[in-house]
């Protein structure tokens, strides 16, 4: 009774009509968030410097999606910071082997197998196993995003066994898989080819930058030049002849930023080698930091080498972050790389396993004036086309038609 007297009274129109503006905003609010697609994304390795994880979860929320991102909990300095989305973290007994794969794919099953999901998205053939399962049992869309041609990395090399689980793993599983797409076009054709699916490119680029960001990092003296590597630090990425070239380039500091499985030898590396003043280490860092380094730099490598198809048809974001930072790049001389750096014009490709010619080729790039003149103006045709707000409309129209 007081309610209706309060209401009756002449002054208060405003008010009750102000609340049933706001009541019925509220049920309609509530009503879209319940209608929202909710897509779940699996990832084991480390999302908070897994920019094509994150690009993809972002992009996913400008279809009207809720977006969890599902992964691990990796020690390290690095903290999660806020996103737009949804973000569940494992805290595992094992951090490597088939321990670690079989925990994270348990855990990761039983999750999702109680979750409201509409959309599994599995990164890479390691997270699988458990969002084919539970798409089978639950009847929901599964999405398979492949990073890298998984049962040619080098990491199985000379592990039979361990090679033949996996292939038989993707041999049985992927022909089912509806949805899917991987990073080019080499590795596209290949699984197209072998298990008669029409698998779709999305490429690692990074987001347009118009204006080169201002740091306050500084990593080099008065002329002095900065060749850089970013990424994982693991077998055969070059990066043992690229510290053993750093002994023959003068005036010239080799940055080194990442983490992997072979940090601490590539340390030992360089101090035996007397380098640790040219060679610095640094761990790894979100993209936005990172970048604070890379725009400084004057060379950017990627220097793979052909220990199986994953590398030969590698290509990989760092590339495409060293064009976005607008500096010239050198590569190795396989297909996916080479194709991207003489199209474009903005570096050279390189086959030699010589400290000594690699360290010549360095200083060419370093030095030649007129070169570095050209590749600077081809840099920024290529950072507005090689982007990721233009690759973004291939994902955005695969999932369109998904959900």
């Amino acid at each position: 009774m007081h309610i209706l007297k309060f209401y009756s009274s002449k002054n208060n129109y405003l008010i009750l009509f102000l609340d049933f503006v706001y009541v019925k905003n509220l049920y309609f609010s509530r009503k879209i968030l319940k209608n929202l697609t909710k897509v779940y994304i699996s990832v084991t390795n480390d999302i908070i410097t897994d920019q094509r994880v994150n690009k993809i979860a972002l992009s996913l929320g400008k279809l009207r999606a809720e977006i969890v991102i599902v992964g691990r909990k990796i020690d390290g300095k690095i903290k999660i910071t806020p996103k737009p989305y949804k973000q569940k973290l494992f805290r595992l007994l094992f951090n490597k082997g088939p321990l670690f794969y079989a925990e994270y794919n348990i855990r990761l099953f039983f999750f999702l197998l109680f979750k409201k999901v509409d959309i599994l998205v599995a990164n890479d053939l390691d997270t699988l196993p458990a969002n084919y399962l539970v798409s089978r049992i639950r009847k929901k869309k599964l999405v398979y995003d492949s990073h890298e041609y998984y049962t040619e990395v080098p990491e199985l090399a000379g592990r039979d066994f361990v090679k033949k689980v996996w292939t038989k793993m993707e041999k049985r599983i992927l022909p089912k898989v509806k949805y899917s797409y991987t990073v080019c076009d080499s590795i596209a054709q290949i699984y197209s080819e072998n298990y008669n699916i029409n698998m779709h490119v999305i490429r690692n680029f990074p987001p347009y930058i118009e204006n080169l960001p201002e740091t306050g990092v500084k990593i080099s003296q008065a002329d002095e030049k900065i060749i850089i590597y970013q990424g994982s630090l693991n077998l055969a990425r070059g990066l043992e002849i690229a510290i053993q070239a750093m002994e023959f380039v003068d005036n010239a500091k080799l940055l080194i930023i990442g983490k992997g499985d072979i940090t601490s030898e590539l340390k030992k590396l360089a101090n035996k080698a007397e380098l640790h003043n040219k060679v610095i280490f640094f761990d790894r860092m979100p993209y936005e930091e990172l970048m604070e380094y890379t725009v400084q730099a004057d060379l950017g490598i990627s220097l793979e080498e052909n220990t199986g198809l994953n590398y030969y048809y590698a290509l990989p974001n760092k590339l495409f972050d060293y064009i976005q930072a607008r500096i010239p790049v050198l590569v190795s001389d396989f297909p996916e790389m080479a194709k991207v750096v003489n199209d474009y014009g903005v570096g050279l490709t390189i086959n030699t396993s010589n400290p000594g010619e690699l360290a010549s080729v360095f200083k060419e790039m370093l030095e030649n004036k007129d070169k570095r003149r050209l590749w600077k103006q081809n840099l920024e045709k290529a950072a507005k086309e090689l982007c990721w707000e233009r690759e973004e409309k291939k994902l955005l129209e695969i999932y369109s038609g998904i959900i």
